[in-house]
């Protein structure tokens, strides 16, 4: 298991300015952060995965809000049942520890709840997901037909190649080239594991940024914000082209 001390900027990075505008909604006891979208509907969501901050966490809410000023009816559930990092932690934060009080076997049912949520009661008929650090993990797991329709994820972590080569459905990377966790080797070792799996994908790399950028970054450095905000530009406009993709599918003849 890799040290903590390698993991460091996976808990660290600068708070946003801005007032949430979104609600927070319990589903069978599970918190999540809804933001309505710009028309109302629900028809076309995004479901957020959260680094280790999780949904309370002010930057990400705001991040959520402007996917749904973009179109997109947004969710963001509580992953770590009320238990996520604080920003800025001290360097004496056992990070390695608190992941393994939250493995898979905990968050993917949690996972699974809201995604019904979505498509049952709240009647989403196209759903995205994006994933940013450890959320990226969860991400490529849900990335199959059925469940998410394409996929987006920003400077992941922790990744296992079995992860990246069972994604069944289109992927968006954005990178950075300072990023300590996801470095320029698993850049390309990811590229080439994508390659193998024959799913659409794309991969934008960000300079003069590290890892957290499309989430804790900078923004109030000019470049900070630029790769902030391309970053989620680049998810919108991923997910807006496969939807119109869908809409120009064949109809299913009846049977």
């Amino acid at each position: 298991m890799p040290s903590d001390t390698k993991f460091h900027s996976c808990t660290t990075g600068h708070l946003h300015e801005g007032t949430p505008t979104g609600k927070m909604k319990s589903i069978r006891g599970i918190q999540t952060y809804y933001a309505t979208s710009a028309n109302g509907s629900a028809r076309n969501a995004i479901i957020i995965f959260t680094d280790v901050m999780g949904h309370n966490f002010v930057n990400a809410q705001l991040v959520a809000d402007n996917f749904a000023s973009n179109g997109f009816f947004t969710v963001m559930p509580d992953l770590f049942r009320g238990d996520a990092v604080t920003l800025n932690r001290s360097d004496s934060f056992d990070l390695m520890n608190w992941l393994k009080n939250h493995p898979p076997e905990q968050i993917i049912p949690i996972i699974k709840v809201v995604m019904k949520e979505m498509r049952e009661v709240a009647r989403c008929q196209h759903i995205f997901g994006v994933g940013y650090c450890i959320g990226a993990k969860y991400l490529l797991r849900a990335l199959q037909p059925g469940v998410l329709d394409a996929g987006f994820i920003a400077h992941p972590t922790h990744l296992a190649h079995e992860e990246i080569l069972g994604i069944n459905g289109p992927l968006s990377v954005a990178a950075a080239t300072n990023d300590d966790t996801f470095t320029t080797h698993k850049r390309h070792e990811m590229e080439m594991l994508l390659e193998k799996t024959k799913q659409p994908y794309q991969m934008n790399l960000f300079s003069g940024v590290g890892h957290g950028f499309a989430v804790r970054g900078k923004t109030k450095d000019p470049h900070g914000r630029f790769a902030k905000e391309r970053a989620l530009s680049q998810a919108v406009q991923w997910f807006k082209y496969f939807l119109n993709m869908k809409k120009h599918e064949p109809a299913r003849a009846s049977s």
